[in-house]
């Protein structure tokens, strides 16, 4: 069994459009038929420019190869072109790549992906999502109404069982690096903090998070503010690179720090754990490395007495293969969702995941356990020219308000 062609769908959801502008989703056919799908959460060019990368990694390193040969096929990506250090394009490129050879794997075999990464620890997984408007409500003002935000988490919370939010109400996401928060962004943190905690009293854990926008000084100011409402994380509280400073969060925090999103292949990982600069880590199974190195990942924060909640702001193939991840982990904590799965979600992969009281019960079909839908794929083909997520030029505003629409693209670009 060898890897043989290679097929990319750039999908673009349907408004409002959560999970991003356009998901890139990987097909894999062997020599003898077998096929597999994956998906790249790599974001930093376009899709054209990443659908060349997708085709050169697959071309240079993986074609003819067994999909069996995992490692190997990391080592060849990770270390081309004389660079052996992570590279967050070349391994976006190859998780969505190295995803479809354990769906290949486990459907060759008739397993679960699950069964190949050592069996099923957990038969179900405990879920969290962020929390989206209601129909009646208007999305231009959602983002910034703790009241709106409250009565959507209520409902999570009484129709789903959710016993985990996520929402992020402090300030704007800007290229400029880190920055102090306005007095504005404190008090409307604080805000929503309350409406939430006071709407769903202690059914739910709330999950604060901010994309890396501040300073250290600036985000401990933000974790004393939100702190009395108990949240189980403080995500992102600086940008992504700067441990030291994210370290200095945790150290001073009353409020756990969470990170990951952002982070690539176990060495950046393993900085985090080193520097103590989070006990919750958050890799996206389509831009860490793959599954084989999230499991890595995994057991380097297991030994470090951290916990694992997989990063999901894309489409369903890498939430399926989160599923099957964290079913293997004796140490994981939440799995993202968009919502329950989305319409559009479960239409691309079938409806194969069941949902009961904010759990998702882990699936016994082959692979990935998913049936993909290529005609509604080829449907809905991404025809832009924005990026899957887009951050502002300008900086933090200290006068007017700080406008965001919690990740959601604009229908109009």
């Amino acid at each position: 069994m060898r890897l043989q062609e290679l097929e990319i769908f750039v999908v673009a959801p349907p408004a409002p459009g959560w999970g991003g502008r356009y998901w890139i989703i990987v097909k894999l056919t062997t020599d003898d038929g077998i096929v597999g799908y994956g998906e790249c959460y790599a974001t930093s060019v376009g899709p054209d420019a990443m659908r060349a990368v997708i085709a050169d990694v697959f071309e240079r390193h993986m074609q003819g190869e067994s999909p069996e040969n995992i490692e190997l096929m990391f080592r060849r990506a990770y270390s081309a072109g004389f660079t052996q250090r992570p590279d967050l394009t070349v391994m976006g490129a190859f998780s969505g790549l190295e995803i479809a050879c354990w769906d290949i794997l486990g459907k060759a075999r008739d397993r679960p992906v699950w069964a190949l990464l050592g069996g099923r620890l957990n038969k179900r997984l405990r879920a969290y999502s962020y929390i989206y408007p209601l129909a009646h409500h208007d999305p231009s003002a959602f983002w910034m109404s703790p009241e709106m935000t409250a009565e959507s988490a209520l409902a999570m919370v009484e129709r789903h069982g959710f016993t985990a939010l996520k929402f992020d109400p402090a300030g704007p996401y800007t290229i400029r690096g880190g920055h102090q928060p306005a007095m504005r962004d404190l008090a409307r943190s604080a805000e929503f903090c309350a409406a939430i905690r006071t709407a769903v009293g202690d059914r739910a854990d709330l999950l604060f998070g901010t994309h890396g926008q501040f300073t250290a000084a600036g985000a401990i100011r933000l974790a004393q503010v939100i702190a009395p409402y108990r949240p189980l994380w403080f995500e992102e509280p600086v940008p992504p690179d700067d441990i030291p400073a994210m370290a200095r969060v945790a150290r001073a925090g009353p409020v756990p720090v969470a990170t990951g999103e952002r982070l690539t292949t176990r060495s950046e990982f393993a900085a985090v754990l080193r520097a103590g600069a989070a006990e919750i880590l958050q890799p996206a199974l389509g831009r860490c490395g793959g599954i084989w190195e999230a499991r890595k990942i995994a057991a380097l924060a297991e030994a470090a007495g951290a916990q694992i909640a997989p990063h999901l702001y894309a489409g369903p193939v890498e939430w399926a293969a989160n599923i099957q991840f964290a079913a293997t982990l004796p140490n994981v904590l939440l799995v993202e969702t968009i919502g329950t799965g989305g319409d559009f979600h479960r239409s691309l992969i079938g409806d194969v995941f069941d949902w009961h009281d904010g759990y998702i019960e882990v699936p016994d079909a082959p692979g990935l356990g998913i049936e993909f839908n290529e005609s509604i794929a080829r449907a809905h083909p991404y025809r832009g020219e924005a990026l899957h997520l887009q951050m502002q030029e300008g900086a933090c505003d200290y006068f007017d308000e700080n406008r965001f629409t919690g990740g959601a693209p604009p229908d109009k670009e």
